[in-house]
């Protein structure tokens, strides 16, 4: 690699003043946070070293000597938002992911790549930038480009301290100048001679017009070589307060690996010299500093293979990207890429991922899975209070929020997280919420934000799968697709969720019908493959329960409207509920909705979504809701409908007929006979654990 040329090689021009560089900083010493001298007036913070910051920095606020397990501000003695003092650093804001917090830490120490899986707003980006901060910035270099006399398609590359670029750019810069105006000086004294020789003494004014005309053409032609041999200064960390951060997220491949500008003018002393061409990419304004790509399986593979040789390598030369262009025709020497790569994305980012490329990171860094809830201790809320406050401060715009408004948010982030005893990670969505609610109360002048403006902001920032939900509720109304009274025979009202956060009740219908050939299930309704070997399994308990010989009979189970399709598993319970009705044909209570998964031993299991699918079926006027019974610590339903409905959690489907299914005597038969052949695949106990919740 060329960084060592000498000064002499790169001031080709004589007299050229570069300033005294400092020795290269690029061979680190591994050291972090260098030593300090204590007298020399650094402040203390900025002493502090990795293993001092991250999400244990502590609310700054008074706190109750005994906190009651209860109280939503988790013992906080504060008025408003504004009595919370928010943290400078970035890494002391990061609330919750203490795991990746901690693999971020020891990657920004031993200069590590780390990969972040997880869903969308737990705070990857933030982390990413928080270890920007934690790298030394006495590292930072700057990357000049310059002209190479022997082969100009091979620009030649050299590293300097930061700081140092500028002042070389400047001297080349200088010396032009001077030799510049020495030329025109020099230009203008020929020229006087010539026309003056013209005039006078040969009385020729054209011909002296004329030759004027071509020593200028002349001159300026020549003085074009002067300022190519100005360096480009292609990598400028001078102002630079911290360790660069590079998001090429989505970036092409010219903004990630760099680039080389196409030039029209290839000859004729009119081209632009090649080395003024070169752009640089995010892989070399990231060196010493870190990288960041979300959602890494969206570059295309050709990038991600260039990626693992910077990796690798540590440099990598530019060039242009498009072979069409004159830029195609240009490599520089190797640039440096001395970066830390943080790679992101959903979990099915790892699916398209180059396996290469994934490899790279695994072997030199860390995987981490970002988490999406985080249990709910007094400790946690003072940090959820921590980031009101931060959100607060972040927009700018917004009053501080009352306690009355803090402890609803805190009650919302329990709301999402859709387990007991834990609160949601998903931050950026919540502080949508907070955002929102600051608006109504600054659209009213009003002084803070209180409970009201958080719960008026609840229902203008509902999600569009929400929105959605409330209108097919609406319509469904107006066609009298929705029943929500009576009994009727092979109908059931299931529960469904659109998205992450909200539901919907979607009926689904069982008929029984003469075969034509050997008999067989069928279900409509878009199912995924899921949902499909759900309806499988439900057929075994059907087979085993009926009296009947059902092997010369079709089965069609519809589920209405679902345009969208059916994902999960969570309809199972409904499934087998419709189809035991339309074979016995007794009544199903059409007051009453359901949703759980089914083993084949006719055990009701735990599902995702259970609050929104209950809400769901509020709105749709039902009074009674079966849910499995390890969902009952997942409940967390708004107050306007805790009067509405009547939960009943079931373990078995024998508790779910008992309960849906119209008629003493036959529904008592019915249910004795499921009960006698199908039994308990789980004692009562082990399903009324913890739940581990199935999408839907």
């Amino acid at each position: 690699m060329s960084n060592d040329m000498d000064t002499d090689e790169n001031s080709s021009e004589e007299g050229v003043d570069i300033p005294e560089e400092a020795p290269d900083s690029s061979a680190g010493n591994g050291e972090a946070f260098p030593e300090s001298d204590p007298d020399d007036g650094t402040d203390d913070v900025d002493k502090r070293t990795i293993d001092d910051l991250g999400s244990d920095v502590e609310v700054d606020a008074d706190v109750d000597d005994d906190v009651d397990e209860d109280d939503l501000l988790g013992g906080l003695q504060i008025d408003s938002t504004s009595e919370i003092e928010v943290p400078d650093r970035l890494v002391d804001q990061v609330i919750g992911q203490e795991h990746a917090r901690d693999v971020v830490m020891k990657a920004a120490k031993q200069r590590r790549h780390v990969m972040m899986i997880g869903s969308p707003g737990t705070g990857k980006s933030m982390l990413a930038k928080a270890m920007s901060e934690l790298l030394p910035k006495e590292e930072l270099q700057d990357v000049l480009v310059y002209h190479n006399p022997d082969d100009g398609n091979n620009p030649k590359v050299r590293t300097v301290p930061a700081s140092k670029g500028e002042q070389i750019v400047e001297a080349h810069k200088e010396e032009a100048r001077k030799r510049n105006q020495m030329r025109s000086f020099l230009m203008w004294i020929i020229i006087a001679i010539v026309l003056g020789y013209s005039l006078i003494i040969a009385g020729q004014i054209l011909l002296g017009i004329l030759a004027a005309g071509v020593i200028y053409l002349a001159f300026r032609y020549g003085s074009r070589g002067s300022d190519a041999m100005i360096p480009n200064l292609i990598v400028n960390n001078a102002d630079g307060a911290a360790a660069p951060f590079q998001d090429a997220t989505g970036a092409h491949a010219g903004a990630l690996l760099g680039d080389v500008r196409h030039d029209p003018f290839q000859s004729g002393g009119m081209e632009t010299p090649s080395h003024d061409r070169v752009e640089p990419g995010a892989i070399h304004k990231a060196n010493k500093g870190v990288l960041f790509i979300d959602e890494i399986n969206t570059l295309d593979i050709r990038s991600q293979q260039h990626l693992m040789t910077a990796i690798q390598e540590g440099e990598f030369s530019i060039t242009g990207q498009s072979e069409r262009s004159s830029g195609a025709m240009v490599q520089t020497e190797p640039v440096p890429t001395d970066f830390i790569m943080i790679a992101a994305g959903n979990l099915d980012a790892m699916e398209n991922m180059h396996p290469a490329l994934r490899s790279r990171i695994k072997g030199y860094g860390y995987e981490v899975y970002m988490d999406d809830t985080i249990e709910d201790t007094p400790e946690m809320r003072r940090k959820y209070t921590r980031f009101i406050a931060q959100e607060v401060q972040k927009d700018g715009r917004l009053p501080d929020f009352n306690t009355e408004a803090i402890e609803e948010i805190i009650l919302e982030a329990r709301r999402r997280a859709g387990r007991k005893g834990h609160l949601t990670l998903l931050l950026r969505n919540l502080g949508g919420l907070v955002r929102v609610s600051g608006d109504i109360a600054r659209a009213e002048d009003a002084d803070m934000v209180t409970r009201a403006h958080v719960l008026q902001a609840k229902g203008r920032s509902r999600s569009i799968e929400q929105q959605l939900a409330d209108d097919y509720i609406e319509r469904r109304k107006d066609y009298e697709l929705q029943v929500a009274d009576g009994y009727q025979v092979g109908r059931v009202n299931g529960l469904a969720v659109m998205g992450e956060d909200s539901g919907i009740m979607m009926p689904v219908m069982a008929e029984v019908t003469p075969s034509q050939g050997p008999g067989e299930v069928i279900a409509t309704g878009k199912l995924q493959e899921i949902a499909m070997e759900a309806v499988q399994n439900v057929s075994a308990i059907i087979k085993k329960f009926s009296d009947e010989d059902i092997s010369e009979k079709d089965i069609h189970i519809q589920f209405v409207q679902s345009y969208e399709g059916v994902e999960g598993d969570s309809a199972s319970v409904t499934v087998a509920t419709a189809v035991i009705s339309a074979l016995e044909n007794v009544g199903v209570d059409q007051s009453l909705a359901m949703t759980g998964s089914l083993s084949v031993r006719g055990d009701v299991l735990p599902v995702g979504g259970v609050t929104h699918k209950i809400e769901a079926a509020a709105k749709s006027g039902c009074s009674k809701i079966i849910i499995p019974q390890a969902n009952m610590q997942d409940v967390m339903i708004e107050e306007e409908y805790e009067e509405m409905v009547e939960i009943i959690p079931v373990s078995h489907i024998s508790e779910v007929l008992d309960v849906a299914l119209e008629g003493e005597p036959e529904k008592d038969s019915l249910v004795d006979r499921l009960k006698s052949i199908t039994g308990s695949a789980f004692k009562p106990e082990q399903v009324s654990g913890p739940s581990s919740p199935s999408p839907q």
